[in-house]
């Protein structure tokens, strides 16, 4: 964590009365706030339309902080930060009275004119918004202004150019965090920190070594109440264009000048560049979309509440990517996400090539196992690698046998939590795990002509994976033609 530093800050909160303020952002301060990274100079303005009180915006806070341990008058002191204003985004004299709050908490506060606006909210309303924070004169002149954004950046390219081109009226690309949550993840963040630290990793990351890479994000859960978002959504634009792109592009990257936002991002615009773009043809050969059916006991996605009866809405897709770039060329980057899956995992491997020679051999008279390097995202915090080495004893057979370090349980507790960790990023203005504006219009480039794809072929038969399972026999396929399967493991044995 960083060095513990009270910052100065008066953060606006557009969206206040939402699921993501109740369930990640006011926990996610309440704990800086334990940590003393934000103390006493610092002040919440909580705006939505809802007509609530300071005191009524306070309970909530509350009730959303009741199960972190913290005394009372901790908790009290806490709340005690946080105000009320109710707007309307598209009032322009509404922006008069938040300014007039603010200004009125930058002093008593003493907050130095520094100020976060975060947008919890429907992107339709971004530009709206960051255009009367300019026009009403929200904007500090003397601090810092920075905007926090939730995804999705639009839907697809062209609306995220749009959007991108409507924050820029107001703000520079430096003050815009674009915030995607696996940025903040502890093994996402991991994935540098183990490659650029290790001379062994470092110097076998690329197409010489390695044999495959597999990101897997497998959600257990279906739509839920989301049912309305996803079916104009699907997996593809849900999970894969933000989630697995950024994760992919750290994996991709060439190594930064330095470990700060401009050189980090930097690199993985590179990295995205470098994917290639199929045409339709190679689209339907190597991209797999399937919708979840029914196990008997829980439903089908067309018969989830809010689906249309004839949706054609991907809830699973898995993929191969490649990279056209000197390190990577020729290795086949698999992805793969869907929801209603065995169980909820986020999983990269890293397999290794064979030896070109074996002078052993397995216990099981099977060829020997490649090595592969894990990085265990969710559930469990931590890294593996599956070594090959004698089995004990007098036989001098090969066994598999994995170094394992996952984080324990007692240990979690210093972990913070995604939201928590990216919300200090931005009060010290680290852009480094958040997304610049080219990474977005990258990736929504390359996932617009898969859905273009899709979207053109309106006869064919959609795969279907029963609720439980790991998806589509498609997806093995897409694997097995050549010669590889998905790994699949547990905490102490990948397969």
């Amino acid at each position: 964590m960083n060095k513990i530093k009270d910052i100065p800050v008066l953060i606006t909160l557009f969206g206040a009365t939402g699921d993501l303020a109740k369930r990640k952002l006011y926990p996610a301060l309440f704990r800086l706030f334990k940590k003393g990274f934000l103390q006493n100079r610092f002040a919440v303005i909580g705006t939505a339309r809802r007509e609530w009180t300071h005191d009524f915006f306070r309970n909530v806070v509350l009730e959303s902080i009741s199960k972190i341990s913290g005394e009372t008058q901790e908790k009290e002191a806490f709340v005690q930060h946080f105000f009320y204003q109710a707007h309307n985004v598209n009032n322009v004299q509404e922006y008069n009275l938040l300014k007039n709050l603010a200004t009125s908490l930058d002093e008593q506060f003493h907050l130095e004119n520094n100020r976060i606006f975060y947008l919890a909210m429907a992107p339709e309303f971004f530009g709206t918004i960051s255009k009367h924070l300019k026009g009403q004169q929200l904007l500090s002149d003397n601090g810092f202004n920075r905007l926090i954004i939730e995804k999705p950046f639009g839907t697809n390219l062209e609306t995220a150019i749009e959007l991108n081109d409507q924050l820029a009226k107001t703000f520079h690309e430096d003050q815009i965090y674009r915030i995607d949550h696996y940025l903040g993840k502890e093994m996402v963040q991991n994935i540098n920190a183990l490659r650029y630290s290790n001379v062994l990793f470092e110097a076998m990351w690329n197409n010489k070594y390695i044999d495959n890479v597999q990101i897997t994000l497998a959600e257990s859960v279906g739509v839920e109440e989301r049912a309305g978002y996803y079916d104009t959504s699907g997996a593809l634009r849900d999970m894969v264009q933000n989630h697995i792109f950024q994760i992919l592009s750290l994996l991709v990257m060439e190594p930064p000048v330095r470990m700060n936002g401009t050189e980090v991002r930097r690199e993985k615009v590179k990295a995205l560049r470098s994917l290639r773009i199929e045409d339709e043809q190679s689209i339907q050969k190597h991209f797999v979309r399937a919708q979840y059916i029914s196990n008997g006991t829980e439903v089908g996605y067309l018969d989830e509440q809010g689906v249309a009866e004839n949706s054609r809405t991907e809830t699973f897709v898995a993929g191969k990517i490649m990279i056209d770039n000197f390190r990577w060329s020729g290795v086949p980057f698999y992805i793969r996400t869907g929801k209603r899956l065995q169980s909820k995992d986020t999983v990269v491997h890293i397999q290794f090539k064979p030896l070109t020679m074996n002078l052993f051999k397995s216990n099981t008279n099977q060829e020997i196992a490649p090595n592969v390097l894990t990085f265990h995202i969710q559930p469990e915090n931590g890294v593996s690698l599956n070594l090959n080495i004698k089995e004990p004893g007098l036989s001098k057979d090969i066994v598999r046998s994995p170094l394992v370090n996952i984080i324990n349980e007692a240990d979690t507790k210093d972990i913070p939590e995604a939201y928590e960790r990216l919300i200090l990023e931005c009060l010290n203005g680290h852009t480094t795990n958040f997304a610049h504006r080219e990474e977005v219009e990258l990736s929504w480039q390359f996932i617009d002509t898969i859905r273009n794809a899709w979207d053109n072929d309106t006869t064919s038969t959609i795969p279907t994976y029963v609720v439980g399972t790991m998806g589509p026999s498609e997806s093995h396929d897409l694997l097995a033609e050549d010669g590889f399967v998905w790994h699949s493991c547990d905490t102490t044995h990948c397969l």
